[in-house]
């Protein structure tokens, strides 16, 4: 996969004293968050997360950024910026840093933490800068101002950078919850003075400008969760992500008026919490905390399991419940809480799991039929806030899918933004900032890179197409072996075929076509196996397609005697 405007030529020189800004994910997708500015040949880089795989991308573990756009210039890199801890903003790090070690992390201490803890399972020792809300830091030619702002996680920053080129405002991922848990808000007086200063380009979060309004507070979610306690009868199942510390806190809260002790599942969910819990971002009631292991032998209505797998993932804990593959075993009585909004994308995923859960007899709890979770992300009445107090003289909308982007761009304009300073730009789109004003200049490959065991970069597209095939139409293998100098099929064709609802028998009807199509070709000359090959597969593909109505894999192999 390239970048998505093929009339996109690739970018000219920066011009002198140029600010230029490369999304390497994130635009036209939610998750896969880099974006890489460029000044004076040096590089910062804002966010390096990940994308989690959809159905049609079989065997991906993870997506991460294309980053053989800056794979040459690794050593220009003066710092990865890093907004918050969730994994679509900083589960591709220890990917990026097995290509330079050394290259500094900045971020909040919870963010730092995070993924300090990720970087240990890939044996990276990483140089870190800790940073708070105020703080301002020179990084090479790019001086950077970090702002506190509310979001699903604890400690998230949005960061201004500032060049020779103008000012850059990153929010990274935020909402403007007035009544946050943790007491930090978002902090508008610091948006205000940048807005005075001049923010040259604003580079702000989509996610939910097509929703109208203000984003419910957090602190709503708490007494719908103490009601769902309070009718629960037997176990509860509370589902989310596994770094959503906020939920967390909320639930051992309900738990601890309940008198019900809280059990952590997930390698993640445990290594998280345990990670906040140190830091003082998670207070945990005395006595609340056990083991999964003492878990099992408390009353049913003495016990709440804090789990992954609130987007349906397969192999995580809330999946395996719902299959009965796992030592938790979901039954009548039992109530599953899923706290945590769907990802465009996993609408199946979630679906199948939550009906897989109802089977079991459970009653299970989610955003669409109950308050128990709100987004951490601004809508549409906060975005335009924003505008107004800001007064940008560009904008770049970013981290979205296309519609998000194309609805926070007309906010931008509705407040006053010329339609002609709304850059709306998609992964691998080069934008340059030069003289106070920000515009599309070329683009450059930003292609998907596949994750798969211990492989990255290794499965392409058409790979994926081939399992997509295995997957769907099944598998035909078809074996003969054929005498070159008499042109006669001595054996077979023997086809075995894998994955379809017919025999092998079937295929008898087609063997005579095989036998003389073979024996045509060797005596119009054919006599390399690759074209007999090539000959069997047209065949067995044509009356497959016209008698099956399929597009299996076929796989044929022919032996010289």
């Amino acid at each position: 996969m390239s970048h998505p405007h093929p009339e996109l030529t690739p970018p000219p020189a920066l011009p002198a004293g140029g600010l230029r800004i490369v999304a390497l994910g994130g635009l036209g997708e939610v998750g896969r968050n880099m974006a890489v500015l460029e000044h004076e040949g040096r590089l910062l880089v804002i966010d390096c997360g990940v994308l989690f795989p959809e159905e049609h991308q079989p065997g991906v573990d993870l997506i991460l950024p294309d980053f053989d756009y800056i794979a040459d210039r690794l050593d220009d890199i003066e710092a990865i910026v890093l907004t918050h801890g969730h994994e679509d903003h900083i589960g591709a790090v220890p990917y990026l840093l097995r290509l330079r070690r050394d290259i500094p992390l900045v971020g909040s201490q919870l963010t730092l933490a995070f993924v300090e803890a990720k970087l240990k399972e890939h044996r990276i020792t990483p140089v870190t800068l800790a940073v708070k809300e105020g703080q301002v830091e020179r990084l090479g030619v790019f001086e950077c101002e970090f702002v506190a702002v509310n979001h699903s996680i604890p400690d998230a920053l949005a960061v201004a950078v500032t060049t020779k080129a103008g000012t850059v405002l990153h929010t990274g991922d935020f909402k403007m919850d007035q009544l946050p848990l943790d007491g930090r808000i978002t902090d508008l007086r610091a948006f205000a003075r940048l807005g005075e200063k001049g923010v040259d380009l604003f580079m702000v979060d989509s996610t939910n400008a097509e929703v109208p309004g203000f984003v419910t507070p957090e602190v709503e979610i708490g007494p719908v969760l103490d009601n769902v306690f309070a009718q629960a009868e037997k176990r509860i199942i509370v589902a989310s992500f596994s770094s959503h510390v906020h939920r967390v806190q909320q639930v051992l809260n309900a738990a601890h008026n309940h008198g019900r002790k809280v059990a952590l599942v997930g390698r993640s969910m445990v290594r998280n919490m345990a990670i906040a819990a140190e830091l003082g971002y998670l207070q945990v009631p005395e006595g609340v905390l056990v083991d999964l292991k003492r878990a099992q032998d408390l009353p049913d209505d003495r016990i709440v399991y804090m789990s992954t797998g609130s987007q349906g993932e397969p192999m995580a804990a809330l999946s395996r419940m719902a299959n009965g593959d796992h030592q938790v075993r979901v039954g009548a009585g039992d109530t599953v809480i899923l706290a945590s909004s769907l990802i465009p994308g996993n609408e199946n995923s979630v679906f199948r799991v939550i009906n897989g859960l109802t089977r079991l007899g459970a009653r299970v709890v989610h955003s669409g039929n109950a308050k128990v979770h709100v987004s951490g992300h601004a809508s549409a009445g906060e975005l335009l806030y924003c505008y107004n107090v800001l007064k940008p003289r560009n904008v770049m909308p970013v981290h979205g899918e296309v519609r998000h982007l194309v609805a926070n761009g007309a906010l931008a304009v509705r407040t006053g933004v010329p339609a002609d300073r709304v850059v709306l730009a998609e992964d691998g789109v080069v934008v340059d900032l030069v003289d106070g004003r920000a515009s599309v200049v070329g683009a450059v490959p930003c292609g998907y890179v596949y994750v798969d065991g211990s492989s990255v970069g290794e499965i392409t597209d058409a790979e994926l197409k081939d399992r997509r095939v295995l997957g769907e139409e099944g598998f035909v293998s078809v074996f003969a072996v054929v005498d070159s100098a008499t042109g006669k099929v001595l054996a077979g064709p023997q086809i075995l075929a894998r994955g379809m609802a017919e025999g092998d028998a079937v295929f008898d009807q087609v063997l005579p076509d095989v036998v003389k199509a073979l024996e045509d070709a060797i005596a119009g000359g054919a006599t390399d196996t690759y074209q007999l090959q090539q000959v069997m597969r047209r065949v067995i593909g044509q009356w497959v397609n016209r008698r099956l109505r399929r597009r299996p894999m076929i796989v044929p192999v022919v032996v010289e005697a």
